[in-house]
């Protein structure tokens, strides 16, 4: 049997890293394993548990192997953790079971291991639970134990040989598949006593036992066929001479499957040649990776002073430090990641650039590509499972490689990293809500790239407050300004809430600096912001969703042969269906919003969506509540803008981009692929279209309406808003042809419709981190927020009361709540919410979260989210 040795895991210390137990060892070896145990709880316990195991004596282990372990009645997945020299006193050796088999050598290096455990321990989450989360799906799945019969060894009369009724038994269901090849478990089963039987069968070496991992987990293998020799001393028919001539005009190698259809011969013809020794018929590898088109070479493009400026600085730095890339849009800041990578790649290093969305990747990876061929891989959720592992273990040869992916590739397994960049890294996907560990990319690249001592470059045309605070004070001293200071310049470290963590391991305090490029390339202008205010529009008669002047702009697009984007907020047809006589709002039944209208083709039925739970229904043709024929759609959704661009605009040609339209794979590539050859005129879509994509023939860009990003109960509304709007309005003239930007408001007076108007980051961040300095909030105050969801109303905010009254006792923090989520029900889940706030500059005492833990009914689900992004 394991046994478990309850140890702590803060901090966990892996003894011997490479040392490893060879095979030809034939004394008793013990190692402890980090087990992903059946039903383990998803939050931090206090301390993990090791379970020891013995090592067979052919099985050759190293700290950080994954591992298929026993455990029960099941084959589960587990981390070699360390060995010892002798099993837990008071435990008989013999009792303890053996590790079962390798699944994956050298997947947990010092400093990966390192930078789990600091995710585990910051985000309050078990490491195993981490583990999970950072490896490709199915390799601590659950695997099966197999019996496979070994037919070649076993004599006629086979049966009087066996003592042992369950061995017969075993053999004759063995005998009786063609294959000879059935789980333990199905055994198990039917046969009593199938432990000793299976022993004797394994003994005899009349079968073999081994561990079946998932489908996808396993390696992908096609037969290919090989010339070994040219026949020319062999004797063979005229047929046969011409399928070697074929093959070696082919290179001497093709897939079976080709060579079938190029020869038109079938596989018994090529059995004959391979019995004579003229071929080879073996399976390979096939590595299952995204496929992107064919591109050209592309070459490095010659940079303006800024951008050189900017890449000098980055190839000089020797080790660790973080780099703020601020550019405008246009200014070229690809390029420069471009050129920074590329001498890397040529001294054996290898690069990881995140990206928020999947969206992003297709034209991005295109570029890398164009310009680094077949070291260039992406890994991001979107990809098959067994894409994603043969990516995963494509990264683990070491090989010099550029990995492309969103937040969760910052796990990527490169042994041999040498830059880590972050683009557009303001954007909000960067950071996990759920589920758990509540991570943030940009967090954990910086220890990443403390770690691996290697630079990390944050690109982005409108920096997150974080990281403009963070670089403000070294700014300001290196460039030896004078007089006072302002809210900006008042600096605070990103997480220094963890700087004593950090210190007390060994790492140095951040390194921050700041580069700029504040022109586009080739000098070409920022686009002109035109602010529209619908209210003068109404006034004059105008009740369009869209403005006199962007329907202007409109007509202009296709006269001119040019392209534009239309942003709006919200996918869907309309943002809620209201009953005229009684003021009704259908709603989900399992949350407390409202429910959408979407549109799915012509003379479909009308559907109404949960955008929260996915709940789906028919539209009523009365109102549910005084049966009201008169239902009317209220608000702009992509659905409803590109209808009404159809009726007022029937020679526009149109491309929705959204997620409804970007659900299978490869529709992100498909969509603006399309767009890019000129096949639309107009692109219209949510905020998918703001994120870095860079499309030189689009002059214009239409905001519907501003206002749904404006007036949020958030405290980042404002960030967000200003971020969101001027990167939109960044696609607008990137090209020869200069560009143009209409954003139609009903608050043309926000303080963010007056900076996106000038393109002013400066005085935008300025403001709003005054308030932020005012209120105590990030960057100049640090959060935890406390998730509590229940199937019980009363239970959920009672355990909330609970939980807020206990922490209200500790004077070192400040606790907001208990109180609802802004939307109380999703999915019939009730939800309440307490926010602790506290200074950033020291650690202080945080609770006991187990004790917080332990208050919580079964019923109720807590979830502990360290610096949330989203408190809605």
């Amino acid at each position: 049997m394991y046994i478990n040795n309850g140890v702590n895991l803060s901090p966990l210390v892996v003894a011997q890293a490479r040392e490893s137990y060879h095979s030809d060892a034939t004394v008793n070896r013990w190692v402890e394993v980090l087990v992903d145990c059946p039903g383990a709880s998803t939050e931090l316990e206090k301390g993990e548990k090791l379970y020891t195991y013995r090592l067979p004596a052919k099985l050759e282990v190293k700290p950080g192997d994954i591992l298929s372990v026993p455990f029960g009645l099941q084959q589960v997945g587990g981390v070699a953790i360390r060995f010892l020299a002798k099993p837990p006193v008071d435990f008989a050796p013999e009792k303890i079971k053996e590790v079962e088999d390798v699944i994956q050598r050298d997947f947990i290096g010092d400093s990966y291991l390192t930078l789990l455990e600091r995710v585990s321990q910051y985000y309050y989450t078990q490491l195993i639970q981490v583990i999970r989360m950072a490896l490709p799906p199915g390799l601590l799945g659950r695997s099966q134990h197999r019996i496979r019969l070994k037919r070649e060894n076993i004599p006629n009369g086979a049966v009087e040989f066996l003592g042992s009724t369950a061995a017969r038994q075993i053999l004759k269901i063995l005998q009786s598949q063609v294959d000879g090849d059935y789980s333990f478990k199905f055994l198990k089963r039917q046969i009593q006593g199938f432990d000793y039987g299976k022993k004797q069968l394994l003994e005899r070496n009349w079968a073999e036992s081994y561990v079946e991992l998932l489908r996808y987990s396993q390696p992908q293998t096609k037969p290919v066929v090989t010339l070994v020799a040219d026949g020319s001393y062999i004797d063979l028919n005229k047929r046969q001479r011409e399928i070697l001539k074929v093959l070696r005009d082919c290179g001497g190698e093709l897939w079976l499957n080709e060579f079938l259809q190029i020869c038109k011969t079938t596989t018994p013809t090529l059995k004959g040649l391979e019995e004579k020794g003229c071929i080879v018929i073996e399976e390979r590898e096939v590595l299952r990776r995204e496929q992107g088109p064919a591109l050209a070479q592309d070459q490095p493009k010659s940079l303006n002073a800024a951008q050189a400026s900017a890449l000098e600085t980055i190839q000089t730095l020797d080790g660790f430090a973080q780099v703020l890339l601020h550019g405008v849009t246009g200014s070229g800041k690809t390029e420069v990641y471009l050129q920074a990578i590329a001498p890397l790649l040529k001294v054996g290093k290898s690069a990881l650039v995140l990206v928020p969305e999947i969206g992003l990747t297709p034209q991005l990876t295109d570029r890398f590509r164009a310009r680094f061929g077949n070291k260039v891989s992406v890994y991001h959720s979107a990809l098959s499972d067994g894409e994603r592992y043969d990516t995963w273990r494509q990264m683990l040869t070491g090989e010099p490689q550029v990995v492309i992916g969103t937040r969760s590739a910052v796990f990527a397994p490169l042994p041999k990293l040498g830059l880590i960049i972050l683009d557009e890294e303001h954007d909000s996907s960067f950071k996990q809500d759920s589920p758990i560990p509540t991570y943030h990319a940009r967090t954990v690249a910086q220890w990443r790239a403390e770690l691996e001592n290697c630079p990390l470059v944050l690109g982005s045309a409108t920096p997150s407050l974080e990281s403009w605070v963070s670089v403000r004070r070294q700014r300001s001293k290196g460039a030896g300004e004078q007089g006072s200071r302002g809210a900006g310049e008042e600096f605070v470290t990103y997480n220094s809430s963890f700087l004593t963590i950090r210190q007390a391991q060994g790492i140095a305090p951040n390194s921050s600096l700041y580069l700029s490029l504040p022109e586009r390339i080739n000098s070409r202008p920022l686009p002109p912001v035109e602010i529209v205010d619908m209210r003068q529009e109404l006034q004059q008669g105008n009740r369009s969703i869209f403005s006199r002047s962007l329907q202007a702009a409109l007509q202009q697009l296709q006269q001119r042969k040019q392209q534009g984007i239309l942003f709006i907020h919200r996918r869907g047809h309309s943002t809620f269906v209201s009953c005229r006589s009684c003021g009704y709002v259908l709603e989900c039944p399992h949350c407390d919003v409202s429910l959408a209208y979407h549109h799915t083709e012509e003379k479909a039925p009308e559907l109404l969506r949960c955008h929260y739970c996915n709940y789906a229904r028919s539209h009523p043709k009365f109102c549910p509540d005084c049966s009201s024929p008169y239902l009317k759609f209220f608000g702009s959704g992509t659905q409803r803008v590109t209808q009404e661009l159809a009726r007022q605009f029937p020679e526009l040609r149109l491309i929705r981009f959204d997620s409804d339209t970007t659900r299978n794979k490869g529709s992100h590539r498909t969509l603006l692929t399309q767009f890019a050859n000129g096949e639309a005129d107009l692109l219209v879509g949510t905020q998918m279209l703001t994120k870095g994509l860079d499309l030189p023939q689009v002059t214009l860009v239409g905001v519907v309406a501003a206002d749904g990003l404006l007036n949020l109960s958030d405290y980042r509304a404002s960030e967000r808003a200003f971020q969101t709007l001027t990167q939109v309005a960044g696609r607008a003239g990137r090209g020869d042809d200069p560009g143009r930007v209409i954003v139609q408001t009903y608050t043309t007076e926000h303080q963010v419709i007056a900076a996106v108007r000038s393109h002013d980051y400066q005085s935008f961040s300025e403001a709003e981190l005054e308030q932020r300095q005012a209120l105590n909030y990030p960057p100049y105050g640090r959060l935890i927020l406390l998730r509590l969801s229940s199937l019980d109303p009363i239970q959920v905010q009672n355990t909330a009361q609970i939980i807020a009254t206990a922490l209200s006792t500790e004077e070192e923090f400040e606790i907001l709540g208990p109180a609802p989520a802004s939307i109380l029900r999703v999915a019939n889940r009730y939800r309440w919410q307490i926010l602790i706030k506290f200074a950033p500059d020291a650690l202080p005492q945080l609770p006991d979260w187990e004790e917080v833990r332990s208050l919580c009914p079964q019923s109720v689900s807590l979830t502990i989210d360290v610096d949330p992004i989203n408190i809605m």
